[in-house]
């Protein structure tokens, strides 16, 4: 275990991940900043999913504990917040992770429903935890908020709603890091690139009828960087980063993990 979270209390949203090959980039998130010396909160939609996650946490002998929420809630993304005061008395970090794109189709295919639903989970959801922790971290004068976006705010997307919510995330960070920043708090996004994680390999490859391993192909041609995709662990260390006293003097970063994609340009 490393010390450049020790002692730092952490909240990790979307800390399990769908069954599939691999790590996703909550659970990696997790695990790293517990190998660091956090005790982290883990909390998820899913239960099992954030049992799995303390397990592999208790294994290698790092602190942790599990909360059930629905962050598309109001009254749930409060407890959130309430719970890790009760548990830990303070929030040093906060990780808004979960997102999703089921339903996401072209803008004139695209459903009034699927649009909602992507907009409540990738970005109402992130607003109504932030409106809750943020006050503790204001009282505390400090603290650290790391949100997960994605490339597709700023690059050509296949699909409408995703690529729109992820801008928001964006926007929301800025917002978010120069209305806070007198109070000691640092706000940042991360922009994932294409990543090979169960939540991308297995739900994209069914959404388009194809193998999995074409699936990884073409995905790894698609990054300029030598390697192909990222894994979740790219994530994870940019998240670490951005969490530790390293990046004091860092806030309202949009950063891409992206292998160079998002600088694509012709």
């Amino acid at each position: 275990m490393g010390k450049r979270l020790n002692g730092k209390i952490a909240i990790v949203v979307g800390a399990g991940q769908q069954p599939g090959e691999g790590i996703g980039n909550g659970r990696a998130m997790s695990i790293l900043f517990a190998r660091e010396g956090a005790k982290v909160m883990l909390v998820d939609k899913n239960l099992d999913r954030a049992k799995e996650t303390k397990f592999m946490i208790d294994k290698e002998g790092g602190e942790s504990f599990i909360f059930k929420a629905d962050i598309t809630k109001e009254d749930e993304c409060q407890q959130i917040a309430d719970k890790c005061v009760e548990v830990y008395e303070r929030i040093d970090i906060l990780v808004n992770n979960v997102g999703i794109g089921a339903g996401d189709r072209n803008l004139v295919d695209l459903s009034e429903e699927a649009w909602d639903k992507i907009f409540d989970v990738n970005l109402k959801g992130m607003f109504f935890v932030c409106k809750y922790v943020l006050p503790v971290m204001e009282k505390q004068e400090r603290g650290s908020i790391i949100n997960i976006s994605s490339v597709a705010a700023v690059a050509a997307a296949r699909y409408v709603a995703y690529k729109i919510s992820k801008s928001g995330v964006n926007s929301l960070t800025h917002q978010l890091a120069m209305k806070y920043a007198k109070n000691g708090i640092r706000v940042n996004a991360i922009m994932p690139g294409l990543m090979n994680t169960p939540m991308a390999i297995e739900g994209i490859s069914k959404a388009r009828g194809m193998s999995k391993e074409d699936l990884i192909k073409m995905r790894n041609r698609m990054v300029p960087l030598k390697g192909g995709m990222g894994t979740a662990w790219d994530t994870a260390n940019a998240a670490l980063f951005l969490a530790s006293d390293e990046a004091k003097f860092i806030t309202s970063v949009i950063l891409p993990v992206d292998g160079g994609q998002c600088s694509k340009i012709g």
